[in-house]
């Protein structure tokens, strides 16, 4: 990516304004969307009312990030990291220390409780990580094409973070998480040698671990049409869903799908539930919005006012971007289960708030754009 462009304060305003929007879109749309399943569901009420009260809050927080410096966040990104690092501990020590802070559910821990409101400190550390990247990268400079002094500080950290969030176990999130810090490298200017050897040791990592994991191996066997009736199940009703909405849908909230027909339609597969009650209309419409917002974000991210910015900017697009495109991916059978949600849309407080206030991030970024940056 070319140096950041310097524009006059004031000039393209209207994608910082239009990038909120799209989220705010994205946000109440998803909402929208519980509701209509709360009258099914024996939680659903609850479920939309806590959706609804966790976007107010991270709207009034994106409001409030977009009205500050981001540059700001460069000197905490090392203590950030230090106190995410302490987060994905937590469900890791041994259950009889954490099982108030961290239980088992559904086989496996990937929730921190503390009195009043549970988290889940991946999606924390996958906000985080983007920031300490781009802080280094942009601290690095010119010494990111060397393996030693560049890359390998790199690989350190984020080997650490990823392999504390398999610990959950949660693939897909720490493989996502390796993927951003790959984005920041190659933003920053990292030889592409260093990639194509990186990303293949990385790929036999990966693959081991679904080898030797049996529900991963039974959904890659499924996605292959070689998997059991009962681990096709999920995809199988995936498909049925999308496929009865037709062009323009059963109705808002006419949907069976939610019916625990497709399991978890809420989260990670609520694009087909979305398929079923909007219809064809309705999943372009969606997908535009996220088309929209990556398309905003890297405009930002081209004209940044300094590196830290156009990494950071970069990186946290790439985190909704790519997770939409992947959540999407999997609900259409184009690749196999990876349990990730629809960001700003799927059931998930901490998914949703860090969303918000990545938004509020990038809103700050192209706000600052064409003003001087701080020394």
């Amino acid at each position: 990516m070319s140096g950041p462009a310097i524009r006059h304060p004031g000039e393209h305003r209207w994608e910082v304004r239009l990038l909120a929007v799209v989220a705010a879109t994205l946000t109440v749309f998803g909402i929208a969307n519980l509701y209509g399943a709360a009258s099914m569901r024996e939680n659903g009420f609850m479920m939309m009312m806590k959706q609804l009260i966790i976007g107010l809050i991270g709207g009034i927080g994106m409001l409030l990030v977009s009205r500050l410096d981001y540059r700001k966040l460069r000197p905490l990104a090392w203590p950030a990291l230090g106190g995410a690092l302490v987060l994905l501990l937590i469900p890791i020590l041994p259950e009889g220390l954490t099982s108030g802070l961290s239980p088992t559910l559904n086989g496996a821990r990937r929730w921190v409780y503390l009195p009043g409101f549970g988290f889940q400190p991946s999606e924390v550390a996958k906000f985080v990580l983007v920031v300490w990247a781009a802080a280094l990268a942009a601290k690095k400079g010119s010494q990111i094409r060397q393996f030693k002094k560049g890359v390998l500080p790199f690989l350190v950290i984020i080997g650490l973070v990823c392999a504390m969030i398999m610990q959950q176990p949660n693939l897909s999130t720490a493989t996502l998480v390796a993927l951003l810090g790959a984005v920041v490298l190659f933003t920053a200017g990292a030889k592409i040698g260093h990639f194509i050897l990186l990303a293949g040791a990385a790929g036999l990592v990966v693959f081991q671990l679904v080898l030797v994991s049996d529900y991963r191996r039974a959904r890659l066997e499924t996605f292959f049409g070689r998997g059991t009736e009962d681990s096709g199940m999920q995809i199988t009703q995936s498909m049925i869903a999308v496929g009865s909405g037709g062009i323009v849908g059963t109705g808002f909230g006419q949907g069976k799908a939610k019916l625990a027909h497709v399991p978890y339609a809420n989260s990670d597969f609520l694009f087909s539930s979305i398929g079923e009650e909007w219809g064809f209309i309705g999943v372009t419409v969606v997908a535009l919005l996220f088309g929209v917002f990556g398309w905003l974000g890297y405009r930002i991210a081209r004209s940044a006012p300094d590196a830290f910015g156009q990494y950071l900017a970069t990186g946290l697009v790439t985190a909704v971007a790519l997770t939409a495109v992947l959540h999407m991916a999997v609900t259409l059978k184009l690749m196999p289960t990876t349990g990730l949600t629809l960001p700003f849309m799927s059931h998930g407080g901490s998914s949703l708030l860090m969303n918000l206030l990545a938004t509020g991030v990038l809103v700050s970024i192209g706000r600052l754009r064409g003003r001087p940056s701080a020394a």
